[in-house]
């Protein structure tokens, strides 16, 4: 019986400390220590999973011509960049219910031309059948379910199926025997996540693991789990509604440009191919209040529509909420249309909102959301086919974006018949092959003219 003692963890990079500390002297984290009892055999955990290695020189190493795996699923090809890198660890993060599971179990049923093995550690044989039917996977051929808590048993399964790829539900219910700690504390994560990746690098065998979040938003255990994989995606979404954006933290094989949307259903998540055309309301007339803005999330161009709602403050002091949007960059851009441009917003209620349960970080739907709120002040609507791309300043100046050729094709292709601009970027080589009307803006004192007459 191996030794066994108490020690304490920093959740944030695993630091080990005899005692509690308030500060990590490792990373700087607060409050990040929790307690574990570990045992004296930790060095032995990766031992007899495989061969040892040798050095190479780099002109000897075979390099493979087909590197990468295509999945049944374009957006998540796209997102990893171009396929699944065979030998890669991935690891899926997200919210209670946002479709991790769901998301990979379809990518797991759809390989029709791979031998996939499905490890749960949350649902029994019996209730993934259930889900698999629901999502009208239940007689793919080469999807093999396994209800395993235990690494050493999976690994023994893994040596008799030879899977072509894994999935792991979740890391943080995976444990292992020689680890003397619950399933999900910091010293089975690490751990457990350090012998997947040396049995995904050994036997090229691909593995996605799915883990839990924490309140603050962060993946569940340490933070060297992060490092340990080759690629973080990030499962983001309102559960209210049904849009899903599955975006790349990290990626050793790709860029972390890219963006994947998904839109949830009760066959399960369904790629979403031109988001621009579900996150715009086509309405039967026109309102007021409302704008276009081409965005750009990594490199994908799409456009959203932005709500705005003025209104006298009731109680006397005005309320400032948005959905989708910093509030915060809405209290600067309130200031700017006061200071700038003349509107006494002061003793308004402003009420934003980005539809679709979207969250925007592109500053470049500023213009759209000035438009917006001057549209309700006023209670004169914008035409439906105009939109909007451009940074405000605090000087009242409309800044130049980046990418901009990108979102004037992106409008120019949904037939869109105007989009306003910063006229910084008049001098962009693309503008002289588009066919769609661009107004240039200078300062926002100009947008209630050109918008309004």
């Amino acid at each position: 019986m191996a030794k066994q003692k108490k020690a304490y963890f920093c959740q944030q990079c695993g630091y080990e400390s005899p005692k509690w500390l308030g500060k990590c002297s490792a990373c700087g984290g607060w409050n990040t220590f929790v307690e574990e009892m570990v045992t004296g055999k930790q060095s032995d955990v990766l031992s007899n999973i495989g061969k040892h290695a040798s050095p190479v020189r780099i002109q000897d190493i075979n390099f493979e011509t087909h590197r990468r795996i295509m999945l049944e699923n374009n957006e998540m090809n796209r997102l990893l960049g171009g396929g699944l890198v065979a030998g890669s660890i991935a690891l899926i993060g997200g919210e209670p219910g946002i479709g991790k599971s769901t998301l990979s179990l379809q990518i797991a049923a759809r390989q029709h031309d791979l031998k996939t093995l499905y490890v749960s550690g949350e649902e029994s044989a019996s209730q993934i059948k259930m889900r698999a039917e629901r999502l009208g996977y239940s007689t793919s051929g080469n999807c093999y379910i396994l209800s395993e808590t235990l690494l050493e048993n999976i690994f023994q399964q893994t040596k008799e199926l030879e899977p072509d790829f894994v999935v792991i539900d979740s890391i943080q219910t995976i444990y292992s025997e020689k680890i003397e700690s619950s399933p999900g504390s910091i010293s089975q994560i690490r751990e457990c996540a350090a012998m997947l990746m040396r049995y995904a690098k050994e036997s090229n065998t691909p593995v996605f693991l799915i883990g839990h979040i924490t309140k603050d938003g962060s993946i569940a255990g340490p933070k060297i789990l992060e490092h340990i994989v080759d690629v973080v995606l990030q499962f983001e979404g309102d559960t209210n509604y049904i849009y899903r954006l599955l975006r790349s933290i990290k990626n050793r094989f790709g860029s972390t440009d890219e963006i994947g949307i998904f839109e949830m259903t009760g066959q399960g998540l369904r790629e979403v191919s031109n988001p621009s055309e579900i996150l715009i309301t086509h309405h039967d007339e026109p309102l007021s209040g409302t704008s276009i803005a081409a965005m750009i999330d990594g490199a994908r161009s799409f456009l959203i529509e932005t709500q705005a709602l003025v209104s006298t403050a009731a109680y006397g002091t005005p309320q400032r909420s948005t959905t989708g949007f910093d509030v915060r960059r809405l209290n600067m851009l309130l200031a700017v249309m006061e200071k700038r441009a003349g509107f006494k917003l002061a003793v308004k209620d402003v009420f934003l909102n980005i539809a679709g349960g979207i969250r925007v970080n592109d500053p470049a739907i500023d213009l759209a959301v000035v438009s917006s709120i001057l549209s309700s002040t006023v209670d004169i609507p914008i035409s439906q086919d105009w939109c909007f791309a451009g940074e405000v300043g605090l000087s009242g100046e409309v800044r130049p974006i980046n990418k901009i050729a990108a979102r004037i094709s992106e409008a120019e292709k949904l037939g869109f018949s105007r989009i306003f601009i910063s006229k910084y970027n008049r001098k962009t080589p693309e503008l002289s092959k588009i066919k769609i009307d661009v107004e240039f803006i200078g300062k926002v004192s100009e947008l209630p003219s050109k918008l309004f007459g």
